[in-house]
């Protein structure tokens, strides 16, 4: 492979202003988390919400046939289980699973509620924040509802040469490590169809998978052309 020349895309990071961000330090409390663990899990009460700070954390559901579907692969500065806000008896939609162990600010949801409703700015800029993660949320959904599994399988790569490309001589270089059972857990797919998928994808040179497991993608044009690609801003399509 040739050498690394350029990053494609820093990582999209959400920005909130300093007020909002003092605001929401002001009413949590760190916890560790630990690798393995869940941070909480789909139909517990949603008390909290969080804020990670180290570490990364897996946000996935179960599917009604079982198979486990992966939506987010959240890092520093990353909100998690903000759907839950301003709801009457609120449940985690979603499950929270700790892939690598670090800490997260643990904010009561009452607490930031009572807090927003007195501050109509500061309530604007994060239901903005929400409503952006909701966007992320229903357009993963949306590849998979309308583009099937092969679709699902072009978007995730896609998202991920967005958050974690590197542009290389030979392609986009994807910096985050994925077996093909990750993979499939983005599709809602078994791996034996990603693995066909992606073979396929290599007979037509559109994708390389290198001696480290990385996989380069070739010809990303190809992926968005297969699926219609609507050229959302990476605000929207992306891994995060």
């Amino acid at each position: 492979m040739q050498p690394v020349k350029k990053i494609v895309h820093q990582r999209h990071e959400d920005k909130i202003s300093s007020e909002l961000r003092a605001l929401l330090e002001s009413i949590s409390h760190t916890k560790k988390t630990y690798k393995n663990t869940f941070l909480f899990q789909e139909g517990m009460d949603a008390n909290e919400i969080y804020i990670l700070k180290s570490g990364i954390i897996q946000i996935e559901k179960l599917t009604a046939d079982g198979k486990e579907l992966t939506l987010r692969i959240c890092k520093m500065n990353d909100l998690i289980g903000e759907l839950t806000l301003f709801s009457d008896e609120a449940k985690y939609l979603l499950s929270a699973r700790v892939l690598t162990s670090g800490e997260v600010l643990v904010i009561n949801r009452d607490l930031l509620e009572k807090a927003l409703i007195k501050d109509g700015a500061l309530t604007f800029e994060f239901m903005r924040w929400v409503s952006n993660h909701m966007r992320i949320f229903q357009s993963k959904i949306r590849d998979l509802l309308l583009n099937g599994k092969k679709g699902a399988l072009y978007s995730t790569l896609i998202r991920l040469t967005n958050s974690y490309g590197i542009q290389t001589n030979d392609g986009i270089l994807i910096e985050m490590p994925l077996t093909n059972q990750q993979l499939a857990n983005f599709c809602a797919a078994t791996r034996e169809s990603v693995n066909r998928m992606l073979s396929e994808l290599r007979k037509l040179d559109i994708v390389h998978v290198n001696k480290t497991g990385h996989i380069i993608v070739k010809d990303v044009d190809f992926l968005r052309q297969e699926i219609g690609c609507e050229n959302c801003p990476i605000e929207i399509c992306n891994i995060d």
